[in-house]
């Protein structure tokens, strides 16, 4: 489990094929510090297991269906990655409750630099919209933000200084492709809404009728 706080910005060394997977081999600082064999990692969002560590890097391996379900298609040498450790039981929860499992890989419509933010534009396709709520939290490429706006097929994220500069976010591009976790307690309770409602949809004009 995570909070989507990153801790750091890792740098990847070097992508080696592993079978249909990757063995990725990740430069680090911070989150190595006390890392060991066997524990969870969050990378860009993705929850993997370290199998080798050292002072200054570890590796994770990737399997074919991790390559398939996210954004780790894209990943090379040299690419900026967020990481963040597992939650301590004792620690705090700044950001809301991240597995580290990919729902969507989506993509990136509009960057806008604004005074004090950057403000970005997400692609989420229609059978996501029950999860998608304005003020509500999801998290991108591993970072808890709050859903600021939503338009038919994109939502909005407002990310702030501190963010942008503690993350990859301050590297992307328009069309760049992200991934995505929607909030597990709203993902919990639409699905409880689907089983009571005898359906395999939600749909918005169910959720009116429940007053949403």
């Amino acid at each position: 489990m995570f909070t989507g706080m990153i801790e750091e910005v890792g740098v990847i060394e070097r992508v080696s094929p592993l079978g249909n997977g990757r063995r990725i081999d990740i430069a680090a600082s911070l989150t190595v510090e006390d890392l060991q064999l066997g524990d969870s990692i969050a990378i860009n969002g993705v929850c993997l297991t370290a199998v080798a560590c050292s002072p200054r890097s570890f590796s994770v391996e990737a399997v074919e269906e991790t390559m398939k379900k996210t954004s780790f298609r894209g990943f090379h040498g040299g690419k900026r990655v967020n990481l963040e450790r597992a939650m301590k039981a004792d620690g705090r929860l700044g950001g809301h409750f991240v597995q580290g499992h990919v729902d969507a890989v989506s993509r990136i419509l509009s960057i806008e630099k604004r005074e004090e933010s950057l403000w970005i534009g997400i692609a989420y396709p229609a059978s996501a919209s029950a999860w998608i709520i304005p003020r509500g939290s999801v998290a991108v490429d591993g970072v808890s933000l709050t859903v600021a706006e939503k338009t038919n097929g994109e939502f909005f994220v407002s990310v702030i200084p501190h963010t942008g500069d503690n993350t990859i976010f301050s590297f992307y591009k328009g069309g760049d492709d992200v991934n995505i976790e929607y909030d597990m307690l709203g993902k919990y309770i639409v699905n409880m809404l689907e089983v009571r409602a005898g359906s395999t949809s939600m749909t918005t004009d169910y959720l009116k009728q429940l007053g949403y």
